[in-house]
């Protein structure tokens, strides 16, 4: 094999994650089911959605000040860094090396962008509990 060829084979994993439930038992399913096949870092990944500060306007009577939208702003990334450290310690009690990204922006566009960026070779997502029979329902 030529120097370099075992590189470009290497499968990079990326699990996007965001608060919920099925966020954290993507990540799960990943480590019990992917752990020992994993040959470079678990890539963990969680976009930090443009907020609507049309409510800061509605509370402030006008425009809001620049001082609470950087507030806002800044208490969101500390949400996302805590986030993503939490997946961290998970992936190191299990023995598996984590990268960790978090950017800003639509998540569904941010993590498609992520996927070709990093070169991800399989992506893994939670489903938010939009199982078949819950879409169904009512129908």
């Amino acid at each position: 094999m030529a120097e370099g060829e075992g590189e470009r084979t290497k499968k990079r994993v990326m699990v996007a994650i965001d608060e919920s439930e099925c966020s954290h038992h993507a990540l799960e399913w990943t480590l019990a089911n992917l752990r020992d096949s994993l040959s470079s870092p678990l890539l963990i990944y969680t976009v930090q959605p443009l907020q609507n500060v049309s409510f800061l306007a509605a509370a402030s009577y006008g425009s809001p000040p620049p001082e609470l939208i950087r507030s806002v702003q800044e208490y969101q990334q500390k949400v996302s860094l805590a986030l993503l450290e939490k997946a961290k310690e998970i992936c190191s009690e299990r023995g598996v090396v984590a990268e960790t990204i978090t950017e800003m922006g639509d998540p569904k566009e941010a993590i498609c962008q992520a996927v070709e960026k990093f070169d991800v070779s399989l992506l893994i997502l939670g489903n938010h509990g939009k199982g078949a029979l819950q879409r169904n329902h009512g129908q």
